[in-house]
C-alpha cells in the first residue's frame, strides 16, 4: 500500500473539489512533505493533532486569485514497486524551475532547491507544479 501516494491523491482530489481543508493520517514523512508544500506555497498551512494512535494531519489548501487550486499536477516518481534515487547533480528541474521536486535525503524530506544547495541526493518522492 502506497501511503504517500494516497496522501498526494487526497490533497489533489480535495483541491479539485474546492474543499477548504482535508484530513489525512499523520506520519513523519507526510509531515515532511506537507512542510515542503507549505514552504513552496502550494498549501496555506497544516497542523498535526495527536489522538493517542497515529494522529491526524489537517491540511489547509491554497487557491489562486482566479479560484484554481495551487497544485496543478502531482506526479509520484518513486513508488513501492520501483524506487527512484537521484544524485545531487541529477535532480530534475520541474517546469524549468516553476515546480518543485520533493526528495527524501539523509537529512530529511526537502525540496529540490534545498537538496541542491546542500549537495544532497536521495529518493525522488514526487514532482508537482
Amino acid at each position: 500500500m502506497d501511503t504517500i501516494g494516497e496522501f498526494l491523491t487526497r490533497v489533489r482530489n480535495a483541491g479539485l473539489a474546492r474543499h477548504e481543508k482535508v484530513d489525512v493520517p499523520s506520519s513523519k514523512v507526510r509531515v515532511g512533505i506537507a512542510g515542503v508544500l507549505k514552504q513552496g506555497g502550494y498549501i496555506r498551512d497544516f497542523k498535526v493533532v495527536k489522538d493517542g494512535k497515529q494522529g491526524m494531519m489537517r491540511i489547509y489548501l491554497r487557491y489562486l486569485e482566479d479560484g484554481r487550486h495551487a497544485i496543478t499536477t502531482v506526479d509520484r516518481a518513486s513508488r513501492p514497486g520501483r524506487r527512484l534515487y537521484v544524485a545531487c547533480d541529477a535532480i530534475p528541474k520541474v517546469r524549468s524551475g516553476f515546480g518543485i521536486a520533493v526528495l527524501s535525503t539523509s537529512k530529511g524530506i526537502m525540496s529540490d532547491k534545498m537538496a541542491t544547495e546542500q549537495r544532497l541526493g536521495g529518493e525522488l518522492v514526487c514532482t508537482l507544479w
